[in-house]
């Protein structure tokens, strides 16, 4: 009996370290960008059959489990502050910049870390009721996915415009971004990079110069915070959590249609009414997902993400036991997170100010360009396609700057392949 004692523990504390590597791995992934954290989880996988030689495959469930949770909370620092976005946190640049912009960055560090955590807890409350409903639900929406995206679409269109010069432009920027997502994505150009290069286009170095553009500084941040637990929070926080569980359950659904979602449930119908809850909201979208992604796998018996994908292929029998252990590592790994993004944020925020906004942006610029020329280099991608690509991205990324409407019309760039897919359009 103590033996069979000793090797539970032992095999407990071997799980946490997994989780605290994974954690680390995803602090750091998180941080540089471009580095994507399927690029990571392929890694591992691809050296799986070496290092299941020295650790189980639980320990490297665990370790891509934590990877990925880490590294969807951290990835909100440099989109806030650098404006370099991934596809799950484009729209984040809207709210965090902003609130940077008015000196309080340590409030926007805070809400991403309340509504990823916060989102986390409302998934796993809620997953006995996922657990027993879902599967039946399933079977039946999978039939309408093209339908709910072309609603999605024009409701998203209607929803964030009020006159006939917004709806128009909006269209219009919505459908010239799905015809790049769509013209892309049917390159032989890899996903990753052609996501680097088209939302760095979009939401990134647009951004960064129309706020040169305008003369635009980067204000003392606020030594302390003006955070207060509310409705709007509160709202937004459950808006992540179930927002991001349908994100990581149907087939079709992106970080684009789980913004929306996020956003209307959020009450931040327009991103300016309430920024701080849609910050929340998109936080706990990412953090929800990564985790509720995973959970499909015993729910349906299909991973919704890459590194899921990857787990699923690691762990040969996906059982209850397995499935609470996976929680609970969880709850763990976004605990630890929460600090590492507090203090992380904090650091940049109190050194940041120093910095000249103005050659921060262009620099930031400079380094967003290398960045996309580097990894499309290292990928053997057609580098007179990718130039041709982001400058594309750029230009359609200011437009709305110029004419008043929401960029959020530009996620397009994925809701409309999703629709000429599942339509079978084409």
């Amino acid at each position: 009996m103590k033996i069979h004692s000793t090797t539970v523990v032992i095999k407990f504390f071997d799980l946490i370290l997994a989780c605290v590597l994974g954690v680390l791995v995803g602090v750091f992934t998180g941080l540089i960008p471009g580095i994507h954290v399927n690029t990571v989880a392929a890694f591992v996988f691809s050296s799986s059959a070496y290092l299941m030689t020295y650790v189980s495959p639980e320990y490297l469930a665990v370790f891509l489990i934590s990877l990925s949770i880490s590294h969807s909370l951290i990835d909100f620092i440099p989109t806030m502050f650098l404006g370099v976005p991934d596809e799950g946190t484009v729209l984040s640049v809207l709210p965090g910049h902003y609130l940077m912009l008015h000196g309080r960055g340590k409030e926007a560090i805070r809400l991403v870390t309340l509504g990823g955590f916060g989102s986390l807890m409302v998934t796993v409350v809620l997953l006995p009721i996922f657990i027993m409903l879902l599967p039946g639900f399933y079977s039946i929406i999978k039939l309408y996915i093209a339908l709910i995206l072309t609603f999605t679409a024009i409701y998203m269109i209607l929803r964030l415009n009020k006159g006939i010069y917004e709806i128009f432009w909006s269209s219009v920027i919505f459908i010239f971004s799905g015809i790049i997502g769509w013209a892309s994505l049917n390159s032989t150009v890899s996903p990753n990079v052609l996501l680097l290069t088209i939302f760095s286009g979009f939401f990134g170095v647009s951004t960064l110069i129309y706020s040169l553009s305008q003369n635009s500084h980067l204000p003392h941040q606020h030594e302390d915070h003006n955070l207060r637990f509310d409705s709007k929070i509160a709202r937004g926080i459950f808006a992540g959590g179930i927002a991001g569980t349908i994100l990581g359950f149907l087939p079709g659904m992106g970080p684009a249609q789980g913004s929306i979602l996020a956003q209307e449930m959020s009450g931040s119908g327009e991103i300016g009414e309430a920024r701080e809850s849609f910050l929340v909201a998109m936080s706990g979208v990412n953090v929800s997902d990564a985790l509720f992604s995973l959970i499909t796998i015993y729910i349906i018996g299909n991973p919704r993400s890459g590194v899921a994908v990857y787990i699923d292929k690691i762990i040969q029998n996906f059982d209850l036991q397995l499935l609470v252990m996976f929680v609970f590592v969880s709850i763990t790994a976004v605990s630890i997170s929460v600090f590492f993004c507090i203090v992380l944020g904090d650091f940049m925020i109190k050194n940041i100010h120093k910095l000249n906004y103005n050659k921060l942006s262009r620099s930031v610029i400079i380094l967003m360009s290398l960045l996309v020329v580097i990894f499309a280099v290292k990928d053997g991608s057609n580098l007179f396609y990718v130039v041709i690509l982001y400058l594309t991205s750029i230009s359609l990324g200011l437009i709305p700057h110029y004419v008043g409407v929401n960029k959020s019309n530009l996620m397009g760039v994925l809701i409309v392949p999703a629709v000429v897919v599942y339509m079978n359009l084409v």
